[in-house]
């Protein structure tokens, strides 16, 4: 990872200064409020329709300073390679909307979805916790400084030897769904603090967990029950609507049947204090979300009860830029359309095809020496062609039709906003390609930028 040039994208003051040298907190662990001067009601609006124009022209001319820095005939072997640009001001903004619109719910941000260091250690200052699922993802937020306490372990199935892990580490909150699960924590780490993970409706959620995780309603008394016997420390119950909610619908419901299995927790005797939303929460939909899931949390539970969640893509969605370029191009001249071929596919950023169910827009950036981030008409032109990733496996499509404003050439870059999650979390090395993706940085808010140079 690299970060973007000072005098060539924006000034000084904007860049994440020593964010690569040392990204540890410095001890010991302290969370730092939000500003007062922040103009909570600007930047939600900014974040509700894609991110400030700030921020918008940093990353222009990021991406136009790295491309010019790529010369097609002499560039060395993956010189030309794809490239991220990150604003992580984007991150800071969607914490603040957070806060505006949830103020009584304590984000716990999932690792899982980016765990790109700068926008961790952002998240660390800002005071967030940390939904971890195993033992490299605590190792990675403990190293930033940041106290387990912080952390929720949350996955309901997990190895005995991260349990024992997590004791070693005092890491204590972690869900469990099955019996098996609650004799494996007694057995190495007695004195956690669990959360019962519920069943829920996710079937109109992008990618469902339920058919995995989750214990059923009906059960729900007899696992509460069990752990009394085993003298466990149930302390919360937690649910999960499935990543891309569409809606409040599903989480409203959940928040219900969490009621009920807190009141059998405590006709059994169990003094439970959390209720853990989960995730699911998207960029677009966030203010309609919140406004029915707030007032039915409030309806439902008490000021005393303690109310966190695990967003993972609100954060980072919209915060990242990919670039690409193209490599190579067929025409068919009996379809009247183009084959494109990129350096990046679904083995490598575009896994979210595969794994995330997300449909890529391909932008062109350049062509013919023009330059071209942030046109309007960028993707409704009247040239056909199909996208491809760089492998020689058929299934490496990233779109079988799209419309593009030229017929781009071997050499052009295109690009992809709205870029943050799910993609290079998960990138492979397939192929012997570039799974280690160069990420540039700005930085469109002062806030943040202060943040991360402490």
């Amino acid at each position: 990872m690299t970060e973007v040039e000072t005098n060539a994208v924006c000034p000084p003051s904007l860049i994440p200064r020593g964010v690569l040298a040392d990204h540890a907190c410095p001890p010991p662990y302290a969370v730092a409020p939000l500003p007062m001067t922040v103009d909570t009601n600007a930047r939600v609006k900014a974040s509700a329709v894609g991110g400030c124009l700030h921020g918008q022209a940093l990353i222009s001319r990021a991406l136009r300073n790295r491309v010019n820095r790529v010369d097609n005939d002499s560039c060395s072997p993956g010189g030309e390679d794809p490239f991220f640009v990150a604003d992580i001001g984007e991150v800071y903004r969607q914490h603040v909307r957070w806060k505006v619109n949830l103020p009584r719910v304590e984000p716990f941000y999932a690792v899982k979805c980016n765990p790109d260091l700068t926008v961790l250690k952002l998240l660390a200052r800002l005071g967030t916790g940390f939904d971890c699922a195993s033992k490299k993802e605590m190792d990675l937020i403990m190293s930033l400084g940041v106290p387990p306490s912080r952390i929720i372990y949350a996955h309901p199935c997990k190895a005995s030897s991260f349990i024992r892990y997590a004791s070693q580490r005092d890491v204590r909150k972690m869900t469990f769904d099955n019996a098996e699960e609650l004799y494996k924590i007694k057995r190495y780490f007695p004195e956690a603090e669990l959360f019962l993970r519920i069943v829920t409706d996710d079937s109109e959620s992008l990618c469902q967990f339920s058919m995995k995780y989750g214990a059923s309603l009906n059960h729900t008394a007899d696992l509460l029950q069990l752990a009394k016997d085993l003298e466990l420390n149930v302390v919360g119950i937690s649910f999960h609507v499935g990543s891309g909610a569409v809606g409040a619908k599903p989480f409203v419901h959940a928040v219900h049947s969490a009621r009920m299995v807190f009141d059998q927790a405590e006709a059994v005797g169990l003094n439970v204090t959390t209720l853990d939303i989960g995730g699911g929460f998207g960029v677009d939909n966030f203010e309609s979300i919140a406004e029915v899931l707030g007032p039915a949390i409030d309806e439902c539970f008490p000021p005393t009860v303690r109310v966190v969640a695990e967003p993972g893509r609100y954060y980072v969605a919209s915060a990242f830029t990919l670039a690409c370029h193209v490599i190579a191009r067929r025409e068919l001249p009996h379809h009247a359309s183009y084959m494109l071929y990129l350096n990046d596919g679904v083995y490598g950023n575009m896994n979210c095809i595969l794994f995330d169910h997300q449909q890529p827009i391909v932008r062109a950036l350049t062509h013919d020496n023009r330059y071209m981030y942030g046109l309007p008409d960028n993707c409704d032109g009247p040239v056909t062609a199909s996208v491809w990733g760089p492998t020689c496996d058929g299934i490496d499509c990233i779109t079988r039709e799209c419309q593009l404003p030229y017929a781009l050439d071997v050499g052009d870059w295109v690009y992809f906003d709205n870029f943050g999650a799910y993609t290079m979390s998960a990138a492979t090395g397939f192929n012997g390609f570039n799974d280690n993706c160069e990420v540039l940085y700005v930085c469109s808010e002062n806030a943040a930028n202060k943040l991360l140079s402490e």
